[in-house]
């Protein structure tokens, strides 16, 4: 009879030693679990990362994702700005509202070829927005200040650009007409837009065809009196139009009205107002005694400015169409206003406050800058 052999009991660590189970992913496999199972399982994990990453990416691309980017690394200068003038107590609420919120608009910015001044972004839209925040960042040094909420948008042209900037502009805050002719005729000189028609088709769709036909008449003003206005914003369009209509009807009416313009100081709107409204009005009145002699008063002055050494020299006047540099003209304090051109790297301080003490003060700050 053969001998039965005698069964052991089961040993704890019989599989102690075996090697690891590895999932198809490379990831360890839970004993017992199916394979299939693990691998399916591992699958669908991987396959819903992708898919979240793909929406994200997508959000990015069309610009719905709000990034933070660094004050430094945005030009403002990258569009011409359709907004030529800020209105300093504006800004001053537009600060303080930004320090006791935070910012809760982004701005708009466009992704730039790299560049050795460091700067990867244009702005589109947000140019008060991002003015206020460089003046906290150098009033406070908080880093909060330093970086800027934005929406990196991909215009397939300029002029898509272009029309972004003007319609979130529109929709915020409305531009002046002249603003708004000016930001056509300088589109047209860009090259964005063929002609000025389709320049302010494009730009200003969605206003009704009576307002366009109005700010197509400003374009007249710009083209004459860009060159010698100071607070162009205040015109209104009463007397904007009156001052296109008369352009019309008289002949050499607008290179008298550049010629007053530059003939008289002028530290504040009303006063720009009064030389356009008291030339408009000579012009009114009408009889070419009237005319003459005023023109022979305005002769006189300026022979007494060019004759006076202490004289300011006179604003060169561009003729009609010429190219011209791009300016910002602000109101930066009482008694004191700022011109900036970017293309000449140029500031200037003029008003009744700009003197000794100013000067001693700004270059005290700039040695700390």
């Amino acid at each position: 009879m053969a001998k039965r052999k005698r069964l052991m009991p089961a040993q704890s660590s019989y599989l102690s030693g075996a090697p690891e189970s590895k999932s198809a992913l490379g990831g360890p496999m839970a004993v017992g679990a199916a394979p299939i199972a693990q691998v399916a399982s591992e699958t669908a994990s991987q396959a819903a990362l992708q898919e979240l990453s793909d929406v994200l990416e997508n959000a990015r691309s069309k610009g719905l994702m709000i990034e933070e980017v660094p004050l430094s690394a945005i030009d403002e200068t990258h569009l011409v700005r359709d907004r030529i003038e800020q209105d300093a107590e504006e800004m001053d609420a537009l600060v303080e509202s930004l320090r006791a919120r935070g910012q809760q608009t982004p701005v708009e910015l466009v992704p730039l070829e790299p560049r050795p001044d460091g700067r990867s972004h244009g702005l589109i839209s947000g140019w008060r927005r991002l003015g206020a925040l460089r003046r906290l960042y150098a009033e406070t040094s908080d880093p909060k200040y330093a970086t800027v909420k934005a929406l990196i948008i991909r215009p397939e042209t300029a002029q898509d650009a272009y029309i972004a900037m003007v319609e979130e502009n529109e929709i915020r805050v409305n531009l002046s007409h002249y603003e708004r002719a000016r930001i056509a005729v300088r589109a047209m000189k860009e090259e964005v837009f063929p002609t000025l028609k389709k320049a302010l088709q494009s730009l200003f769709a969605n206003v009704p065809r009576a307002k366009r036909s109005k700010i197509r008449s400003f374009v007249t003003l710009v083209e004459e009196l860009d060159a010698v206005l100071f607070y162009p914003t205040a015109i209104s369009e009463k007397l904007g139009l009156s001052l296109v209509r008369a352009m019309g009807e008289e002949e050499g009416f607008a290179e008298r009205l550049r010629a007053a313009l530059q003939a008289a100081p002028r530290d504040s709107a009303v006063e720009e107002l009064e030389i356009l409204n008291r030339v408009l009005a000579e012009t009114q009145d009408g009889s070419e005694a009237d005319t003459a002699k005023a023109d022979a008063s305005l002769n006189a002055v300026l022979e007494t400015q060019t004759a006076t050494p202490e004289a300011p020299a006179r604003p060169r006047v561009r003729s009609p169409g010429a190219e011209g540099p791009e300016r910002v003209s602000v109101q930066a304090a009482a008694g004191v206003r700022l011109g900036f051109t970017p293309e000449q790297n140029r500031i200037e301080l003029t008003g009744d406050a700009v003197d000794a003490e100013l000067m001693a003060a700004l270059q005290d700050w700039l040695k700390h800058r």
